[in-house]
Parts: structure tokens; sequence; C-alpha cells
């Protein structure tokens, strides 16, 4: 009797086992439809210059009202208000965010690293969440460039 007890636990177990199910795979959302593009009358590559961003974390000062000389020259328009602007480490990392007063909510987030050898690598994008693209700044030899990408390239939901 009591192995026939044992045989039907380890049966409901075995049951239970099988047709549970932990874990289901979640895929990535779909595009939301009819998200406008911000940046459509863009070129889908803008040069910018090294001196540029170097200038950019210059005069940095949260809590004001700026304009970037090379957001500006290049995106009509682009200004707004330093909502953050952080440097650690003996300012090898420094960043700002940028929230724009004049593109819908777009923001610009600007890092800039130094590393031991002195060497200074910027990223950055600008990008909105209502909009379905954005701009990545990314380095090309020795040029960077803000490059236009559909907003699900880069991020997942």
């Amino acid at each position: 009797m009591i192995n026939l007890k044992w045989s039907g636990v380890l049966l409901s177990f075995n049951l239970c086992f099988i047709f549970s199910f932990a874990q289901s795979e979640v895929g990535a959302r779909n595009p939301e439809p009819g998200k406008p593009a911000l940046f459509s009358n863009l070129p889908d590559r803008i040069p910018v210059e090294i001196n540029e961003l170097q200038h950019f974390f210059s005069n940095i000062a949260a809590e004001k009202e700026m304009t970037s000389s090379f957001i500006e020259k290049n995106i009509p328009g682009f200004n707004g208000k330093i909502i953050s602007a952080t440097s650690k480490y003996n300012n090898t990392l420094r960043s700002v965010v940028v929230s724009s007063t004049r593109l819908n909510g777009a923001t610009l987030t600007l890092s800039s690293t130094t590393t031991t050898d002195g060497t200074v690598r910027y990223s950055g994008r600008i990008v909105s969440f209502h909009h379905d693209d954005l701009f990545v700044l990314q380095k090309e030899e020795e040029q960077y460039y803000l490059i236009k990408k559909k907003f699900n390239e880069l991020v997942n939901e």
C-alpha cells in the first residue's frame, strides 16, 4: 500500500512538472505605428568637430539655459535647459543632459571619458521617446558624426 501511495505522489509530481511553465518567452515589442519623425528634414549623417565637443564641456553650469554651437549649427533650434551635469574621478568621466525647449521633449545626453594616456572619447545621443528617429554620436576614424537611426534600432522596450 505504501509503494502505491509513493507511486501516486511521484506520478502527480511528474504531471505537474510536465504541464507547468515557469517562464514564457516575451518578444520585443513592435514599434508603435504612426510615431512621427522628429528629424525627417535633417541629413542621415551630420559631422561634428572635436573642438565643438570640447567646448561643450568647458562652460557647464547646472540649471542654466544654453545653446550648444554644434547642435545649433547642425540641428537648428536645439537649445535647452541643462537638467543634469556630472563630473567624476577627477574629470575623467563627465556627463551632461540637456532637455530641448523647442524640439518636443528631445533630450541630448553627452558623455566624455578620458583614459590614462590622455585620450578623450565622446559618446551621446539626441532622443525623444515620442518620435520614431534619433541621433547617435559615433566616431568613425578620427571624425565624430551624429548618425540618424530609428528609435527601435536603439531602444528595445
